[in-house]
């Protein structure tokens, strides 16, 4: 998915109709729709996984656990798929997730009776406050967004080390309704998975359908073009670092809710694997392409990669080689493809020219 800025002048006789039949197009789109690759590669190794150890899907905590688990790193790639649409990237979402967890277990043991829905809008709020912090110095500062979310995620967990300490959040400080979030199923479907789905939908839409989605596109493809064209560009990229920390915000309190326990190691290390299912779902490390669905998926397989390995008797060195191996290919397809249609594009516009 790309976003392709019209000239003004451009005129509807200007574009002729494709002489391909529409179902061979649909079919093409289909087959080198990078979402629809990942997916049979995750339904493979589920399969794959299944065969060896059929307790893997039907064992009574192994389709929750199927679905439940990706949830967190599914909340986090959705925001950093909104950041790297537009060339930035947000290094700090595992910092913040900790940072709200603990802060969502220390609102529930400071003010006994406090509604959980008041909670879960805090922990978005103050996930979307950091996130502002992020943009501002990325908008404004005219500073890489590599650098400014690299020194965040320090900053971010010094805090959270200098205010829990060796305190840890522990499931006798949460309300029992609270807790049940995190095992909850509606239709063999967990709650916290269908918050995440909820949440993937909404801005998935919002990205393909809206106005706004659709100059983020823009932005990550040529932001020169874009601020020329009349786009506010500063404030697309700040709104895109808000949605990535409120939605790290909204994972912090899905992590309380899911593991019952808080300490001050709690979500180290997942903001890489986040930028992983990102890209291994196709979304473009370069921006102005890619699709939260895809992301999605690539979330779903990394942390089932994670799962299945073990059980097929393969190393813990090996799955990260894996999870490595999956990245490194997918941004050498990303540049094949990209290669390949700018050919295309010069040998239409070359073609045009002589028959005009």
């Amino acid at each position: 998915m790309s976003a392709v800025l019209t000239p003004p002048s451009a005129s509807p006789s200007d574009v002729n109709p494709s002489s391909v039949p529409r179902g061979r197009r649909l079919l093409g789109t289909v087959l080198r729709s990078r979402e629809i690759a990942v997916a049979v590669v995750l339904l493979a190794l589920i399969a794959f996984t299944t065969v060896k150890s059929t307790g893997f899907v039907f064992s009574s905590d192994g389709w929750r656990n199927l679905l439940v688990t990706p949830s967190l790193l599914l909340l986090l790639a959705v925001g950093q798929t909104v950041v790297i649409v537009t060339r930035n990237v947000d290094l700090s979402v595992g910092s913040v997730l900790g940072l709200t967890a603990y802060f969502t277990g220390k609102l529930f043991s400071d003010n006994p009776g406090l509604p959980i829905p008041v909670v879960f809008l805090a922990g978005i709020a103050f996930g979307a406050v950091l996130g502002l912090v992020n943009g501002v110095l990325v908008a404004f500062g005219k500073v890489p967004a590599l650098v400014i979310t690299l020194g965040t995620l320090y900053i971010y967990r010094g805090v959270f080390l200098s205010w829990a300490g060796s305190d840890r959040i522990n499931a006798s400080d949460l309300p029992a309704g609270f807790l049940d979030l995190g095992t909850k199923t509606v239709l063999t479907i967990p709650v916290l998975t269908i918050i995440a789905l909820v949440v993937l939908a909404a801005v998935g839409y919002y990205l393909h359908t809206a106005r706004g989605g659709r100059e983020l596109y823009a932005i990550g493809s040529d932001p020169d073009a874009a601020k020329l064209y009349g786009l506010t560009v500063t404030r697309r990229v700040v709104a895109a670092f808000v949605v990535s920390g409120a939605l790290a915000g909204l994972a912090g309190v899905v992590y309380a809710a899911r593991y019952g326990t808080v300490s001050s190691g709690a979500g180290s290390g997942i903001e890489l694997q986040a930028v992983g299912a990102a890209v291994i779902g196709g979304v473009a490390i370069f921006g102005g392409s890619g699709t939260v669905w895809g992301a999605a998926i690539g979330a779903f397989l990394l942390v089932t990669i994670n799962r299945a390995l073990p059980i097929v008797g393969i190393s813990d060195f090996w799955q990260r080689a894996v999870v490595g191996a999956l990245i490194i290919a997918a941004i050498v397809l990303d540049r094949v493809l990209s290669a390949r249609r700018e050919r295309r594009l010069v040998a239409a516009r070359d073609e045009a020219r002589k028959s005009a």
